[in-house]
């Protein structure tokens, strides 16, 4: 695998993610909304591509003549109901089968290990469009890897601690979980799971 695709490069987690990849040799393709927001000192490391995850043209252009997908989608401060995520999802699924791309690992969220009654209610409508997501995967047919984190951490890389389909613990430094999201691209142990992550 030498080359990717991100989604949601330019959020907290996402940035960490393309600095992951870039330390680890990877060429980079990244679709986004506004240019304008990527890091100037990542430019030079990454084919930026202009457009929305809503627009199927733009996603497959995004992905094709890559190895692998990244997704780290979020909707940043917004707890409100939306179907944007899983309907680009959707978008990004069709699109890997039409590049023969077949790898994919995605951020979603620890509230998908807890019954949905249990999830506070303030976070219901997110988490929904998570277990959409998730359901698009488990039926995709892909490698994918269903990253569930806790609580993401503004604070220093360490190194992370992984359980395959558990809940682990309470909080992952950003940048832990952006150099899993990498790692686990090569790592087919971890393929059709959904997986618990802590920085240690």
């Amino acid at each position: 695998m030498t080359k990717l695709a991100i989604f949601g490069s330019t959020g907290m987690t996402g940035l960490c993610t393309v600095e992951a990849a870039i330390k680890k040799g990877f060429q980079l393709k990244a679709l986004v909304r506004d240019p304008s927001k990527f890091p100037e000192n990542y430019k030079k490391d990454v084919e930026i591509i202009k457009g929305n995850i809503l627009n199927y043209d733009d996603v497959l252009n995004t992905i094709q003549d890559t190895n692998g997908v990244v997704i780290t989608l979020g909707t940043r401060n917004d707890l409100s109901a939306t179907t944007e995520l899983s309907e680009g999802l959707k978008n990004i699924v069709k699109a890997m089968k039409e590049a023969n791309v077949d790898t994919i690992s995605v951020c979603l969220s620890a509230f998908l290990f807890k019954d949905f009654p249990n999830v506070p209610a303030m976070f219901h409508d997110l988490t929904a469009e998570h277990q959409r997501m998730y359901d698009i995967l488990k039926g995709s047919n892909l490698n994918f890897i269903a990253v569930f984190p806790p609580h993401i951490a503004n604070q220093p890389a360490s190194s992370y601690q992984i359980e395959l389909d558990k809940y682990i613990g309470r909080a992952v430094s950003k940048y832990d979980l952006g150099q899993f999201l990498i790692d686990a691209l090569n790592q087919p142990e971890t393929y059709g799971h959904t997986v618990g992550i802590i920085s240690k």
